[in-house]
């Protein structure tokens, strides 16, 4: 028996705007609010609507289609904005962390050999090695994300003068054609004195709490990029942040299934690539334009009170600022 239900019917906008009206949802601009769907869609609106929804009394874990009282089109507008904002906050920091972290291994399996990314001599044995169930090494798998990689990139100037040259790419090329998620994986496979000495010098003890970083702020990264809902998603790549810093109380405080726990780690990788960088300051703003009303607030987002006290969030000085 076939218990699944039929798709939902279309709606033009005017029947989109009709329906959140008849759920509750108060409209003060009715054209204004049909642009906006024009624009953005009702789809992917409807994550931001969900935290305004009626909790249904029958199964605290799921909402009723219902708008809570208060809830307005406005507030999830400004929602969605400042939404935005704060994807393009974490994308600004990944870019800067992202090259930095290309120069480290880079650098670091240079030292090895030219051709360490390929080199299995030059990496670590579980990474080397096939599974214990005969399948293919996570070097493999890595290999062949990375051929994908070369083969999207030829026609890049750097990539086909050292293709023909050289057969390969050296690597500091390869590191240059790496997504984040490769970048990640490639960490991961590095010899322990190696990610050793890249984790130290971001103040992180053990180099297992470093793929741990990497693993979530690829996660941050692939959520930002593809304009995916971030300020109270569901981290579900997340990292053990407290046990770096035992001496230091906030870290406890953090949710590391909440977004904020990896800003954190982000100012934490800043404060060592880009020392004078506004950033932080520019990120105490953001928060400030969060909007106002009682039914959300920033503990969806993982902050916790007083994270301003923190030494972590300092207010830069003025003079040398790299934006």
């Amino acid at each position: 028996m076939d218990n699944r239900k039929p798709l939902k019917t279309w709606l033009d906008f005017d029947q989109q705007l009709e329906l959140l009206k008849t759920r509750g949802l108060h409209i003060e601009n009715e054209n204004r609010a049909k642009q906006y769907l024009q624009r953005i869609g009702y789809y992917r609106l409807s994550g931001y609507f969900y935290p305004f929804r009626e909790f249904n009394p029958e199964n605290t874990f799921s909402r009723l289609n219902t708008f809570q009282k208060g809830s307005t089109f406005e507030t999830v507008l400004a929602l969605y904005i400042f939404d935005k904002k704060l994807r393009l906050m974490a994308l600004d920091a990944l870019e800067r962390i992202e090259m930095a972290i290309r120069v480290d291994v880079a650098y670091t399996l240079g030292k090895r050999s030219s051709d360490a990314h390929q080199n299995s001599s030059c990496l670590h044995g579980n990474f080397v090695r096939p599974q214990s169930n005969g399948s293919q090494s996570k070097h493999q798998k890595w290999l062949e994300k990375y051929e994908g990689l070369v083969s999207r990139a030829r026609k890049q100037d750097f990539v086909r003068h050292n293709l023909e040259k050289y057969g390969c790419l050296p690597i500091w090329a390869a590191c240059e054609i790496l997504d984040f998620g490769a970048l990640s994986m490639l960490f991961s496979g590095m010899k322990y004195e190696d990610k050793q000495i890249i984790a130290r010098k971001y103040h992180v003890q053990n180099h297992n709490e470093m793929e741990q970083w990497l693993r979530s702020l690829n996660f941050i990264r692939n959520v930002s990029a593809h304009h995916s809902r971030l300020w109270n998603t569901n981290i579900t790549e997340r990292a053990n942040l407290s046990a770096n810093f035992p001496q230091d109380p906030y870290w406890s405080q953090l949710k590391n299934d909440r977004a904020f726990a990896y800003f954190c780690v982000m100012q934490k990788m800043l404060t060592v690539i880009c020392p004078h960088s506004s950033w932080s300051k520019r990120f105490d703003a953001l928060m400030e334009t969060f909007p106002k009303n009682p039914i959300i607030n920033l503990h969806m987002f993982g902050l916790p009170e007083n994270w301003q006290l923190w030494d972590l969030w300092e207010k830069p000085q003025p003079d040398n600022i790299v934006k």
